[in-house]
């Protein structure tokens, strides 16, 4: 069996965006993703209060042939040119295992 190529998308958008940045992406030709919670490091102050940002952390596994499409959509639904929307990057992966493929 010929092993398929993978990559991951992972996207870092505002607390709240991830479910529209599933949709996107499942629209594109992804299938699922993972949602994690997280910080920024950038530290803003406000009255003297210090704000942490609250992020969430999509990552989407698919295969290589999909992952041009998908991004492309994300950038453009999710506006990822302007400033402050997000960002979106592409990890290449040597192996990946437990997928279930039919």
């Amino acid at each position: 069996m010929e092993q398929e190529n993978y990559k991951l998308i992972v996207t870092i958008v505002s607390r709240g965006k991830s479910a529209k940045v599933l949709n996107i992406a499942r629209q594109a030709g992804a299938v699922g993703g993972t949602i994690l919670s997280g910080h920024g490091a950038s530290v803003r102050l406000m009255l003297g209060i210090s704000i942490e940002p609250e992020k969430d952390i999509v990552l989407s596994l698919m295969e290589e042939s999909k992952v041009t499409t998908v991004v492309d959509a994300l950038e453009k639904g999710m506006m990822l040119n302007e400033p402050n929307r997000g960002i979106a990057f592409v990890i290449s992966l040597d192996q990946v295992v437990g997928l279930y493929q039919e």
